[in-house]
C-alpha cells in the first residue's frame, strides 16, 4: 500500500516538474518572439526616414520606394510567424535594394542623415539576426520537449502546441551564389 502511494506521489511530482519545464520553455519562446518584434518595430520605424532620404535624391526610383513602403505595411499586418518570416525576407531584400541605390547617387552616399540611417539599419539587422537565432533555438527546445517522452504526455494533456520557426524564406537559400573555384590539384 505504501509503495503504491509513494509511486503515485512520485508520478505526480514528476508531472508537476515536467509541466513547469514546459511552461518555462513556452515563456522563453514568447519572450524571444517579443525580442524579434522589438527589432522589427525598430526596422519599421527607420524605413520611412530612409525612403524619404532616398526620395530626395532619387525620386524617379519610385517603384523601389513604393515596394519597400508596401512591404513594410504588409509586414506589420501579418501575425502568422511563418508568413511573417517570408514577408520580412522580402522586406529585407527591398531595404538592400534601397540601400544599393545610394551607389548611383554620390550626394546621397555623402548625406550624413542617410549614412546614420544606413548604420542604424545595419545595427538593427544584426540585432534581428541574433534575436531570430535565439527565438529559433527556444522554439527547438520547446518543440523537443513537446515531442519527447515523458513530457509529451503532459504537453498533449495540457494543450501545449508545437511552435513555428521564424526564418527567412527557403528561396534565399536557393539564391546563394555558387563560386566556381576551378579544379584544385
Amino acid at each position: 500500500m505504501y509503495i503504491l502511494i509513494i509511486a503515485i506521489l512520485a508520478l505526480a511530482v514528476a508531472g508537476v516538474i515536467l509541466y513547469n519545464r514546459l511552461i518555462r520553455s513556452r515563456n522563453r519562446v514568447d519572450t524571444a518572439w517579443s525580442d524579434i518584434d522589438v527589432q522589427l518595430q525598430r526596422r519599421y520605424d527607420l524605413i520611412p526616414n530612409l525612403v524619404k532620404a532616398v526620395d530626395q535624391y532619387a525620386s524617379y526610383e519610385r517603384a523601389t520606394l513604393e515596394a519597400v513602403t508596401e512591404l513594410r505595411a504588409q509586414a506589420k499586418r501579418v501575425t502568422d510567424v511563418e508568413q511573417r518570416g517570408r514577408v520580412e525576407a522580402e522586406l529585407g531584400a527591398g531595404i538592400q535594394r534601397l540601400l544599393a541605390l545610394a551607389e548611383n547617387y554620390p550626394d546621397l552616399k555623402a548625406n550624413e542623415n542617410f549614412l546614420n540611417l544606413q548604420n542604424e539599419l545595419v545595427e538593427t539587422e544584426d540585432y534581428l539576426q541574433f534575436a531570430r537565432r535565439y527565438f529559433n533555438g527556444s522554439v527547438r527546445d520547446y518543440n523537443t520537449m513537446t515531442e519527447t517522452v515523458p513530457s509529451r504526455f503532459i504537453a498533449s494533456a495540457f494543450g501545449f502546441e508545437p511552435r513555428v520557426y521564424f526564418q527567412k524564406s527557403s528561396d534565399d537559400v536557393a539564391h546563394v551564389p555558387m563560386v566556381n573555384l576551378g579544379s584544385v590539384e
